[in-house]
C-alpha cells in the first residue's frame, strides 16, 4: 500500500496545472460515481491527475491507481480500496478499469457498501457499460473526452483564447465572430498545424515524436482495445490496419464491404462488427445515410478517420486535401450534433443544416436550391453570406 501511496503522489506531483481541458469544469466532481470516456492518448490521465492536484494539494485524502498496475494482478480493486479507506482515502481516481476483468462488478460494490467513497474512473471509448455484467448507468455520470478542438489548441499553445459558440451563432453571425477571432490572431497561420498534430495533447511533450506515439497509440487499440471488445483475439489485425490507411488515403472512403471483407479475409458480419469498434474505439468515424438507425451491422455510406492528425500519420503521403478538410468538419461537429449523410452537400446537421465543404473557391451549385445551405470553406480568414471559414467550426467545443 506505501509503494501504491508513494507512486501516487509522485505522478500528481509531477502533472502540470498549466493547460486544464475546460470538461474539467463540466464535470460534477462532487457526484459519488463519475466515468470519463474518450480515446487513447486525448488526456484523460492527466486530467485525473490535476483534479487530485487541485483538490487535495497535500494527498491526504486522494488517491490514483491505474487498474493495469502489476498491484492488482495479486489483489482486489475491493479489497485495495478498503484498505485505502482505513487511512483516510475518501477519493479514488481508478485509472483505465477497462484492463482490470470485473471491474464494473466491484466498483458497484464499493459504491453501494461504502457511501463515504468518492470514485472516479476513466476508461477507454470502446468501453460500453451497458455490456458489462453490472449495470452502473444508474450510478455513474458518464462524461466523453474527446481531443482537443481548434479552438483548445489555440489556447495550450497560448496564442488565444476565445468562448465556445454554438453552431447557430456560427451560421448566423460567422462574419462577425471570424472578424473579431482575427483582430487577435491570424487563424490561418496556425490551423495546418493544428491538422497535423493539434488534436492529441500529447503533441506538448515532444513534437518530433508525437508521430510515433500515435502509431503506438492506434497498434495498441488494434491489439488490445479492440481484443477486450471482442472478448477474443483478433483476426487478421495486419489487414484492420491495412484498412486505416485506405481511409486516410481516400477522399472520402466509401466502404465496398464485399470487396473488403474478400481482401482482409473476414466475413461480412465480422468485417461490420470490427468497423464499429474501430468507431467507438475514435479510429474511425462513419458517416450514415439520413433516417436510418445506426447499428454495429449496418453499412455506413462513408468511413473516415476520426481526425485529421490520424490522416497524416497513416497515410504513407501527404493525405488528400479535401479528405482532410471533411474530416475536420465532421470531426468538431459530431460530438453536439447529429451529422448525416445526404444526396445533396457533403453533411447534414441537426436534421436541417446542409454544409458543402471544399476550398475558398468552392461553389453552392448542389445546395443553393436548399433554404438552409452553407459553404464551409478553407483558406480564407472571413466569410461573406453563407460561405464560412472552415476553421471557425473549430470554435465549437
Amino acid at each position: 500500500m506505501e509503494n501504491l501511496i508513494r507512486q501516487s503522489r509522485l505522478l500528481a506531483n509531477r502533472t502540470s496545472t498549466e493547460h486544464i481541458r475546460q470538461i474539467r469544469e463540466q464535470i460534477e466532481w462532487n457526484w459519488r460515481l463519475v466515468g470519463i470516456k474518450g480515446a487513447r492518448g486525448v488526456g484523460k490521465t492527466t486530467l485525473l491527475l490535476q483534479q487530485m492536484k487541485l483538490s487535495d494539494p497535500a494527498f491526504g485524502h486522494s488517491i490514483y491507481l491505474p487498474l493495469d498496475d502489476l498491484h492488482f494482478s495479486s489483489n482486489s480493486l475491493r479489497e485495495t480500496v478498503e484498505t485505502l479507506a482505513t487511512r483516510g482515502i475518501t477519493h479514488f481516481y481508478l485509472d483505465e478499469v477497462h484492463k482490470y476483468e470485473n471491474w464494473s462488478r466491484e466498483i458497484k460494490n464499493i459504491y453501494d457498501l461504502k457511501p463515504d467513497l468518492i470514485i472516479y474512473f476513466t476508461g477507454s471509448s470502446i468501453v460500453e457499460l451497458s455490456r458489462q455484467n453490472v449495470d452502473l448507468s444508474r450510478r455513474a455520470v458518464m462524461y466523453d473526452m474527446p481531443g482537443l478542438s481548434f479552438r483548445e489548441y489555440l489556447q495550450v499553445i497560448g496564442i488565444y483564447e476565445s468562448r465556445i459558440y454554438s453552431l447557430e451563432e456560427v451560421l448566423s453571425n460567422h462574419e462577425e465572430i471570424a472578424l473579431e477571432i482575427n483582430r487577435g490572431i491570424k487563424p490561418l497561420q496556425y490551423f495546418s498545424s493544428y491538422l497535423e498534430h493539434g488534436y492529441y495533447p500529447f503533441f506538448l511533450e515532444s513534437l518530433p515524436l508525437f508521430p510515433v506515439r500515435l502509431k503506438q497509440v492506434v497498434q495498441l487499440v488494434l491489439e488490445s482495445d479492440l481484443a477486450s471488445a471482442e472478448a477474443s483475439p483478433v483476426q487478421k489485425a495486419s489487414k484492420i490496419a491495412l484498412l486505416l490507411q485506405i481511409v486516410a488515403e481516400s477522399a472520402p472512403f466509401t466502404p465496398n464491404i464485399t470487396k473488403l471483407a474478400e481482401r482482409s479475409g473476414l466475413d461480412r458480419n465480422t468485417l461490420l462488427r470490427y468497423l464499429h469498434h474501430l468507431e467507438r474505439a475514435e479510429l474511425t468515424a462513419s458517416l450514415y445515410r439520413k433516417g436510418k438507425g445506426i447499428t454495429a451491422l449496418q453499412k455506413p455510406e462513408k468511413l473516415y478517420l476520426d481526425n485529421t492528425n490520424l490522416s497524416y500519420t497513416l497515410a504513407p503521403y501527404r493525405p488528400d486535401m479535401g479528405n482532410l478538410r471533411e474530416t475536420f468538419f465532421y470531426n468538431q461537429l459530431r460530438r453536439r450534433h447529429l451529422i448525416q449523410h445526404t444526396d445533396e452537400g457533403d453533411f447534414m446537421a441537426d436534421n436541417k443544416f446542409t454544409v458543402e465543404v471544399g476550398g475558398k473557391n468552392k461553389k453552392a451549385s448542389q445546395v443553393k436550391h436548399l433554404s438552409d445551405h452553407y459553404i464551409a470553406a478553407d483558406d480564407i480568414e472571413v466569410g461573406v453570406g453563407r460561405q464560412i471559414p472552415l476553421w471557425l467550426f473549430g470554435f465549437l467545443y
